[in-house]
C-alpha cells in the first residue's frame, strides 16, 4: 500500500512538472511607446497593465520588425523579417481588401509549431495577413478565428465620419456604419459592417471563453485588438471616461480587457502555467493627432524607422516563468517564436532562415539578451541598423501616414543610450562605427536576397461583364 502511494505521488508530480506553458499574446494596433501609465502617460489610466508591469517584466527596448501593420504581424507569427516571406513591399505598405495574396501557406507560424506539441490554438481580433480563405488563421495553424480580416478603417463607405475634425477634436466619435469591414468566424462572414462599438468587449469575451474551454490542456491565444487604430470606438461603459478623449477611452477599455483575461487565468489557477505578452504592432499614427497616440520621448511614429515607429511598449507576465523587473535589454517580436518553442520543448523551423532569438532565460532570470543587433525594414527596403547602442540610418521616411522617403545628406548615426530621441547625429565624429554598420547593412541585404516574391502588390482583378 505504501509503495502504491509513493508511485501515485510520483506520477502526479511528474504530470504537474510536464505541464506545458500556456501562451497569450495581446497585440494592440498603433499603440505608442508613451500611451500607458506605466510608460509615463500622465492622463490615461491603465491600472491592470501597470500591475502587469510590476508583477512581470517591463521592456524598454523592444522592437517590431516593421512600422506598419501587415509586415509587423507576419514577423511576430513567423519569427522572420517580413522581407524574407514577401510581406514587405515597396509597392504597397500593407494588405488591402483588394489584395490577392497574404502570408504564404509555406510559412510556419507559432500556432503551427505549438500544435505539434498538442496545443489548442485560437486567433481573436485583427488578422491582416490575407482575407481570402487560404490565408485566414484557420489555414495558418489556428483551430479557430473570430475577428476582422484587415484594418478597421478599410472598406470605408460614404458617410459622415470626418478625419480632419477627428484630428483636432479629442472627443469626436465616428460612425461605425461608415466602415463596411466584415466580422468573421473561422472563414464565414457573420456581421457586416462589424459593430465596432462593442468589438473590444466581444474580442475579450471570446478570449476568456477560449481560456475556460482549454484550461485542462496547453493553449496559445493570439488576441490582436483592432485598436487604437483609427477610427476609434468604445463600448458605452468607457465613453468619456478618460482625460485623453476618445483615444484614452479606447486604451482604458483595452486595459479592462487585459485585466479580465488575467483574472480568468488566476481564477482557473493557471497563473504559474501561463506566459502573457502585451505589445503593439508599431508606433502611434501621429498624423491623426488627438486620435493618434504618443511615442513619449521617442522620435516620430508609425510608418517610420525612427524609434517611435518600431520601439513599442512591451510587458511579459507569468509568475511561473517571468522574473519581475525592468528589462533594458534588446528584444523583438521576432523573438517570440523561438522563445515560446524553447519553453514548450518544441522545435522552431529548421529548413529556413530565422531571425529570432530565444529570450526564455531573460524572462526567467533577467539575464543578458542574446539579441545584440536589429535591422529596421519598411516598404521592402532596409532603412537602418542598430548594433549595441549605435543606430545608423541610411534611409528615412517622413512621419506622416506611411511616410514618403525623406531626403538625407548622408548616413546618420545616433547613440541611443545617450540620445533616445535621435536628436544628435554623431556620424562625423565616429567614421569607424559608420563603416562597421554600413558593412552590417550590406551583409544583411545579401542575406535576404533569396526572399520570397512580393505578396502585397498583387490585386484582385475585377471581372468584367
Amino acid at each position: 500500500m505504501r509503495l502504491l502511494l509513493l508511485l501515485l505521488t510520483f506520477s502526479c508530480s511528474l504530470t504537474a512538472a510536464e505541464r506545458l506553458p500556456n501562451f497569450v499574446v495581446i497585440f494592440c494596433d498603433d499603440l505608442g511607446y508613451g500611451d500607458l501609465a506605466c510608460y509615463g502617460n500622465p492622463t490615461i489610466k491603465t491600472p491592470n497593465l501597470d500591475r502587469m508591469a510590476r508583477q512581470g517584466q517591463k521592456w524598454t527596448q523592444f522592437y517590431v520588425a516593421d512600422p506598419v501593420c501587415t509586415p509587423s504581424r507576419a514577423a511576430l507569427l513567423t519569427g522572420r523579417y517580413p522581407i524574407r516571406n514577401g510581406m514587405s513591399s515597396a509597392k504597397r505598405a500593407v494588405l488591402f481588401p483588394d489584395s490577392a495574396r497574404g502570408l504564404p501557406p509555406s510559412e510556419i507560424t507559432i500556432a503551427e509549431v505549438l500544435k505539434r506539441k498538442g496545443y489548442a490554438t485560437a486567433a481573436v481580433g485583427k488578422w491582416h495577413l490575407g482575407h481570402l480563405p487560404k490565408y485566414l488563421p484557420t489555414n495558418q495553424g489556428f483551430d479557430s478565428y473570430y475577428g476582422i480580416p484587415y484594418s478597421n478603417d478599410m472598406d470605408k463607405v460614404k458617410g459622415k465620419t470626418n478625419y480632419k475634425k477627428a484630428a483636432v477634436d479629442p472627443y469626436y466619435y465616428a460612425d461605425t456604419n461608415d466602415f463596411n469591414v466584415p466580422l468573421l468566424e473561422n472563414e464565414m462572414e457573420i456581421e457586416r459592417p462589424a459593430n465596432q462599438n462593442t468589438i473590444t468587449r466581444r474580442y475579450t469575451e471570446r478570449a476568456v471563453a477560449f481560456i475556460e474551454k482549454n484550461q485542462e490542456r496547453p493553449f496559445f491565444l493570439y488576441l490582436a485588438h483592432s485598436m487604437p487604430h483609427i477610427p476609434l470606438f468604445t463600448s458605452k461603459a468607457f465613453r468619456e471616461k478618460s482625460k485623453r478623449g476618445v483615444y484614452g477611452d479606447v486604451i482604458e477599455e483595452i486595459d479592462w480587457s487585459v485585466g479580465r483575461i488575467l483574472k480568468t487565468i488566476r481564477d482557473k489557477g493557471l497563473e504559474k502555467d501561463t506566459v502573457v505578452v502585451f505589445t503593439s504592432d508599431n508606433g502611434p499614427w501621429l498624423a491623426f493627432q488627438t486620435h493618434g497616440g504618443s511615442a513619449g520621448p521617442l522620435r516620430a511614429g508609425k510608418g517610420t524607422t525612427f524609434e517611435g515607429g518600431q520601439r513599442v511598449p512591451t510587458l511579459f507576465w507569468g509568475p511561473g516563468y517571468v522574473k519581475s523587473g525592468v528589462v533594458s535589454e534588446m528584444g523583438s517580436t521576432l523573438d517570440l517564436m523561438p522563445t515560446f518553442a524553447a519553453l514548450a520543448g518544441a522545435e522552431p523551423p529548421q529548413d529556413r532562415k530565422m531571425d529570432g532569438f530565444d529570450l526564455s532565460e531573460v524572462l526567467k532570470s533577467k539575464s543578458e539578451s542574446p539579441r545584440r543587433d536589429f535591422h529596421y525594414w519598411t516598404k521592402g527596403t532596409l532603412h537602418a541598423v542598430r548594433s549595441g547602442p549605435w543606430k545608423l540610418h541610411v534611409m528615412q521616411r517622413e512621419p506622416v501616414n506611411y511616410g514618403k522617403q525623406a531626403p538625407m545628406d548622408g548616413p546618420e548615426l545616433y547613440h541611443l543610450e545617450n540620445d533616445i530621441s535621435e536628436a544628435y547625429d554623431v556620424a562625423a565624429d565616429n567614421p569607424e562605427i559608420v563603416e562597421r554598420l554600413l558593412a552590417m547593412i550590406s551583409a544583411h541585404e545579401a542575406d535576404t536576397a533569396d526572399s520570397l516574391p512580393d505578396q502585397l502588390a498583387e490585386r484582385i482583378v475585377a471581372e468584367t461583364k
